[in-house]
């Protein structure tokens, strides 16, 4: 293959004439470019770089961007400028430095002859546009970031783009005929609720802003969603994001804030409590997590539990216990899209099963229920997520080997904390992850530590807030509540002693004296509920399930119960 050039010039008019004049390539290659400001950023291919970057001069939001740079390569081809286009707004959206103008849905993962070849000169690229200081970060650091995982610059797979394409078809029918919906996505941890949740937003803003006049490539995905009457109907949407859970809730709004948009459409990431008390009406909320909602129950504070009661009476005219946070974004909006995985619920406050089991019933005899099935976090195979969700629940029957995942049990606890640092090392976001199975002191008392196996001394996570990505976080142990919903590269999973192998039974149960999440066990008195030891061994190993698929590249797992060890070596 040849060596690329990146050339740059001023981004106006008279420039780009004279350097089109300067070679032909100029007017007749396959190339990509890059226009940018200090603050903003556009990425596209052309086979006419001349006639396309005078095109952006006459665009609104383009004309005023300063410079322009293009990558030129003898063996380029359009798959291979298609290709390189998407990577780089992946990495232009990830590492933050810029604010990245283009939509997200040119954004391609077509395989092309001689792909692989290609893609390797890709990090060459990167490394020139960084030395210009386009790029702040290497790309290990942009795709480690959380503004990378969840951005809604994203190559959706087969299943994902037929669940987008179907549900946004069908939103506009609604929305046409003045019908209300509930549409559902389901999907293992994996599978790309949150991904395919940010895209739809995003390219429900990008319809809603378009402008006829500018092109649009006929072989994009979705560009049969640009017609003017769709732009018509997206053009007064007031949407929103509705996530239980603080710590990713807060991660997202950081992306949201830096996505053009989402974010000039002022396009909210709220709490279902935030939706209930919301003064505005919503034609279209998505609900991330959407099992992790909460039904009535005993609050973490008085205050929440005052809120709860006054939202039901300013919604309803009642304070009807059987009214769950669902009914609130019902009430709130007259389409909702959720994306759910009953198997994440891991406290007895989420939604009941009953319910998530009904909303799917009833989602897929009216034709709105969408599967997802391809595996798009971890690196293998689509059984994974079942396999290791049958081995903590004792029903897995036979071993299974997984190639390309580094799956392995640790006896002693030290090893497997040595062995995660070198991956730390190797990697970066490598984290130690438990069960709910010890107090958390240091919450009150800095000066505990929460949790000591095998010599070692671990504080649960010092923050709520986005603590995956906090300096201390890896000298530190993370909970259910800090982890569902992120991605590790590799997870150091402790199952603590609130799970055991009863050896004369020969099943899992859970030790209801080892386990320390107090809204985790709380019996429903609102409710009139009293949670047995199997309702709890069921949250308890879904949080297991949870913590066991966080890890892109690997998982390790130490046991505290030493028959459960015993157990789990014959699986892992």
């Amino acid at each position: 293959m040849t060596n690329f050039e990146v050339r740059t010039i001023p981004f106006d008019r008279s420039n780009v004439s004279s350097w089109s004049r300067l070679d032909q390539r100029h007017s007749n290659w396959p190339v990509v470019y890059m226009l940018h400001d200090r603050t903003q950023i556009y990425v596209g291919e052309t086979l006419n770089a001349e006639a396309r970057l005078k095109q952006h001069l006459e665009a609104i939001g383009r004309s005023d961007l300063d410079e322009a740079h293009v990558i030129i390569d003898e063996s380029f081809n359009k798959s291979v400028c298609l290709d390189l286009e998407s990577h780089l707004i992946r990495l232009f959206s990830g590492d933050g430095q810029f604010i990245v103008l283009n939509r997200n849905v040119g954004i391609t993962d077509a395989d092309y002859f001689h792909r692989h070849e290609y893609q390797s000169r890709f990090d060459e690229v990167f490394e020139d546009l960084k030395s210009k200081g386009l790029f702040s970060r290497s790309v290990p650091e942009i795709q480690n970031s959380d503004l990378f995982k969840y951005s809604p610059f994203k190559a959706l797979s087969a299943d994902q783009a037929l669940a987008v394409e179907e549900i946004v078809e069908a939103l506009f029918e609604d929305l046409d005929a003045g019908r209300r919906s509930m549409s559902v996505i389901q999907g293992e941890p994996g599978t790309g609720k949150t991904v395919i949740g940010i895209f739809m937003l995003k390219l429900l803003c990008d319809i809603a802003n378009h402008r006829n006049e500018e092109p649009i490539d006929e072989d994009a995905l979705f560009s049969g969603l640009f017609a003017s009457r769709f732009t018509a109907l997206a053009a007064s949407l007031r949407i929103g994001l509705v996530i239980p859970q603080q710590s990713l809730r807060e991660s997202v709004q950081q992306v949201f804030k830096r996505t053009p948009g989402l974010s000039d459409r002022g396009v909210r990431v709220m709490s279902a409590f935030e939706v209930g008390d919301s003064s505005e009406e919503f034609d279209v909320l998505v609900v991330d997590e959407a099992h992790r909602l909460g039904q009535r129950a005993n609050q973490p504070s008085g205050v929440l539990n005052q809120k709860f009661s006054t939202i039901n009476n300013r919604l309803f005219g009642d304070d009807d216990p059987s009214h769950t946070q669902l009914d609130w974004i019902v009430a709130k909006s007259h389409h909702q899209i959720l994306l759910l995985d009953a198997e994440q619920s891991v406290r007895p406050a989420d939604l009941p099963l009953a319910l998530t089991s009904q909303i799917i019933k009833s989602s897929k005899a009216e034709g709105r229920w969408h599967p997802l099935q391809s595996q798009m976090r971890l690196r293998a195979s689509e059984n994974f997520v079942s396999y290791v969700r049958h081995a903590i629940a004792g029903t897995q029957q036979t071993r299974e080997v997984f190639a390309d995942y580094d799956l392995r049990m640790f006896d002693d606890v030290n090893e497997m904390y040595q062995e995660l640092e070198t991956r730390e090392n190797e990697f970066g976001l490598c984290r130690m992850v438990a069960g709910y199975a010890w107090p958390w002191k240091s919450r009150k008392d800095p000066g505990y530590f929460d949790i000591e196996i095998g010599g070692l001394q671990f504080r649960w996570n010092g923050t709520t807030k986005d603590w995956v990505n906090s300096p201390n976080a890896f000298r530190e142990v993370g909970s259910i509540h800090t982890i569902q919903g992120y991605d590790l590269n590799f997870a150091g999973v402790i199952i603590g002693p609130d799970l055991v192998f009863d050896p004369e039974t020969s099943r899992i149960k859970i030790d209801r004296d080892n386990y320390f999440d107090s809204k985790g066990k709380e019996n429903n008195k609102v409710l009139g509920i009293t949670y047995s030891d199997e309702d709890l061994l069921r949250y308890i190993t879904n949080i297991y399930g949870v913590l066991l698929t966080r890890g892109i590249r690997g998982t390790y797992v130490h046991v505290c119960d030493p028959e459960l060890r015993r157990h789990l070596e014959k699986f892992f």
